[in-house]
């Protein structure tokens, strides 16, 4: 199994540890554009993989078109979100929007048959500006499979309760309309309501949703980038594809929804495996699906912006 990491950034530098620690690729491979950087991580990381008895191939390139024979591709190129300012996620869009149009244009010529997981802010929009330029058949946003790792670490402290037996997903975009689906949510397999009811606890939602809002912001205030959280939640998307897991995981994938001309890439449960396939829509209630849906709408006018920017014809 041939893994690459393309832009090797904060987070996709964290992406590429966590990806080689698991053992899982035979072959990892490192590109970005900023003269050194991607050898100077395979060099470590190289070191790294001597510590763990890990022999994966390790090669490195500083031009996009390097990189060939891939089976997974994760695009983390681009802009991130500043330290110290509050910037929508939407705001990186016009930086953005070239690097995953030159990706989309590159990258296809010599990985036939890779499978493209999208990092890149605005993750949904991005997603779908790659796809519609690549003409690739499997290409996912890593949606809001962080933010439900996020959502399931606080409700595990919220109520206390370890970790492991808590589940539940978060929906929609990967941004301001994420979505709690807190129909999904099961602690020791039983709902949320049965579980309060048995154990007497109370919760607070409105606190959760509040930490979910502020939490990214205060990572990235102290520690100048999300790093680790991201890189648990796209190595897992990875080993669910690798190994065909047909795991459920609240990624962002393409969804027909009424009043969108387009599928549009926007959150929910969905079965992931060697092939994306299908969004469990059905667990949620109605109100649910309705907060998906105007996430989609709101992905969609940010894709339709990126089209502009680039000089790119809409539907």
């Amino acid at each position: 199994m041939h893994l690459a990491v393309v832009g090797v950034g904060n987070v996709g530098r964290s992406i590429a540890f966590r990806i080689l620690s698991t053992g899982l690729p035979e072959e990892l491979s490192l590109v970005d554009i900023k003269p050194g950087l991607a050898r100077a991580l395979a060099e470590e990381l190289k070191h790294a993989a001597s510590g763990m008895r890990i022999n994966t191939q390790i090669n490195w390139f500083d031009k996009d078109e390097g990189l060939s024979g891939a089976d997974i591709v994760f695009i983390s190129a681009g802009f991130p979100r500043p330290q110290n300012i509050r910037v929508s996620r939407r705001e990186l869009l016009v930086k953005n929007s070239s690097i995953i149009k030159d990706l989309a244009e590159v990258l296809p010529r010599k990985n036939h048959g890779a499978k493209y997981i999208i990092v890149t802010n605005p993750v949904d929009a991005m997603a779908m500006l790659f796809k519609k330029i690549s003409k690739e058949s499997f290409v996912l946003s890593t949606g809001n499979h962080l933010e439900t790792l996020r959502f399931r670490a606080r409700l595990s402290e919220a109520l206390g309760v370890p970790r492991k037996y808590v589940s539940g997903y978060v929906g929609g975009e990967h941004g301001e309309k994420a979505a709690i689906l807190w129909s999904t949510v099961r602690v020791y397999g039983r709902s949320l309501q049965e579980f309060l009811n048995e154990s007497g606890k109370s919760l607070n939602k409105e606190l959760i949703e509040d930490y979910m809002k502020e939490i990214p912001e205060e990572i990235i205030d102290h520690l100048g980038a999300t790093r680790f959280g991201p890189a648990a939640a796209f190595t897992e998307i990875a080993e669910a594809v690798a190994l065909d897991l047909n795991k459920v995981l609240s990624i962002s994938t393409p969804t027909r929804l009424d009043g969108i001309p387009e599928e549009v890439f926007v959150s929910a449960p969905t079965i992931l495996g060697s092939e994306i396939r299908d969004k469990l829509l059905h667990w949620l209630k109605p109100e649910e699906i309705e907060r998906i849906k105007e996430a989609g709408k709101e992905v969609y006018m940010t894709y339709l912006k990126a089209l502009n920017t680039l000089g790119l014809e809409s539907p």
